[in-house]
């Protein structure tokens, strides 16, 4: 993959079908997970024009504000915190419609309206951070088409993981 994307589709879930393998091809080539992490988040940014999008890394017993793509956001958050730290405590993902709404929710941001947070893991199965990705626009992301499309992509990330050791 050049470094531009090619996004004709119309519909979120083709388009995150036309993503998944130029970010394939993009993360198979490099060897450096904060390089690729990044280059993520700018695609899945660029593809859907996300409000914020991200990842944060496990680090004891917190997560800590790895390659981003949007406004400042925060920089540790204790494992079970907020959307991304109950995601890592849960081990499952996340779909949350009006943020205002989540119990605990750390507002980074108070143009941040829904939030989708999927748990990454590395070829073991260990989690190992999380993928965060806001909207400004409420119920933006759903249970049908993000969810998988982004499990898939976490998916894809995995063996990155487990080249690294943090």
């Amino acid at each position: 993959m050049a470094e531009q994307l090619h996004l004709q589709a119309s519909s979120r879930e083709e388009r995150y079908q036309e993503l998944y393998p130029q970010l394939q091809s993009l993360t198979c080539r490099e060897t450096n997970l904060i390089a690729n992490l990044a280059n993520a988040a700018a695609a899945l940014r660029q593809a859907f024009d996300f409000f914020w999008v991200g990842f944060y890394l496990v680090e004891g017993d917190e997560l800590v504000l790895g390659p981003f793509q949007g406004d400042i956001a925060c920089t540790r958050i204790a494992r079970g915190r907020g959307v991304c730290g109950t995601s890592w405590l849960t081990g499952k993902t996340l779909v949350v419609p009006d943020v205002d709404a989540f119990p605990g929710h750390i507002a980074c941001s108070s143009a941040s309206r829904s939030e989708i947070v999927v748990p990454l893991r590395d070829t073991a199965g260990e989690i190992v951070g999380v993928l965060d990705i806001d909207s400004d626009q409420l119920s933006d992301f759903s249970e049908e088409v993000d969810r998988p499309a982004l499990e898939q992509i976490a998916l894809l990330l995995a063996p990155l993981f487990s080249k690294v050791k943090q």
